[in-house]
């Protein structure tokens, strides 16, 4: 294919074969799973903001809104699209979907009061929980929040330039500010959180203490690459897969570095929708097994 094309002659004009190929699923304002060979083997006609490929087979979307959903929404789908969970949003945008272990999901509302919450399985809040972030731009105020394993609530705040965690009471026992927009960030096994940083083109991982460990911007890689740093995901081997949302038809899309900042797999595609969220399902075929970092 074209896209793959592309990535070969990119690995060639910096010096290493390809190797590696992921199937992903992508959310943005396309939304469709890629298999590891470039193929797409399936597509759904709505945007959506973040999502999940569930070990069930099903899929849970976070969806902008639209005339259907002026407020956003988070659904789950089989792969012939039924429904089978539905949280209409209430204020302007939806921006987070995550299943928890306790069965909720979790979502995010942006708007006037921006919140958290947990919806039951029936559409019940079963949390909910206000956010401290500015009110005065309600699109730049929070992206794809998780709870963590403790209980509490990772959460980027665009604008405010910060990534607070929450406890269960709403208040903020961690915080860390960033050098840009916060789109994306993950709590690693270590404790350390790693952070896509939006239009500042940068992925920064920090200590529990704030102290930033690692880096990767343009200034580290061939033909600056990163085009609006939203989507991120730390896979098993420790490698990082970042989005460039902004990239349009033939540019990079997806680049997967490794810790020393070297490029070794990257996705392209003929189209100019960008890919503003991914998960990363395989590798060459293989899953990649346990919960994703993302």
């Amino acid at each position: 294919s074209l896209a793959y094309s592309l990535c070969f002659l990119l690995f060639a004009e910096i010096g290493f074969a390809a190797e590696i190929q992921h199937g992903f699923i992508a959310f943005g304002s396309e939304t469709f799973i890629s298999d590891s060979n470039g193929n797409i083997t399936w597509r759904y006609p709505k945007a959506t903001r973040d999502g999940w490929l569930l070990p069930s087979g099903n899929i849970l979307l976070a969806l902008s809104k639209s005339k259907d959903y002026p407020g956003g929404a988070a659904v789950e789908i089989n792969k012939e699209g039924k429904v089978l969970f539905e949280y209409k949003g209430t204020q302007s945008e939806v921006n987070t979907v995550m299943a928890l272990e306790n069965g909720n999901i979790l979502v995010t509302e942006a708007g006037a009061k921006p919140r958290l919450l947990e919806v039951t399985r029936d559409g019940k809040v079963a949390v909910d929980l206000a956010l401290q972030a500015q009110t005065k731009d309600h699109h730049l105020q929070t992206r794809m929040a998780r709870k963590l394993k403790n209980g509490n609530y990772l959460v980027p705040q665009l604008l405010d330039k910060v990534v607070r965690e929450y406890n269960a009471e709403g208040k903020v026992v961690w915080e860390v500010k960033t050098p840009h927009w916060p789109f994306t960030a993950i709590r690693l096994e270590n404790g350390n959180t790693l952070i896509n940083c939006t239009l500042g083109h940068l992925v920064i991982e920090v200590d529990p203490q704030g102290k930033t460990v690692w880096t990767v911007s343009n200034d580290d890689l061939p033909n600056k690459p990163i085009n609006d740093a939203c989507g991120g995901q730390r896979l098993p081997n420790g490698n990082t897969v970042i989005t460039s949302h902004h990239a349009k038809a033939n540019q990079v899309k997806l680049m997967e570095i490794t810790p020393d900042k070297k490029i070794v797999w990257t996705y392209t595609n003929k189209s100019n929708a960008g890919i503003h969220h991914f998960q990363i399902l395989d590798t060459n075929g293989e899953s990649l097994k346990g919960t994703p970092l993302r």
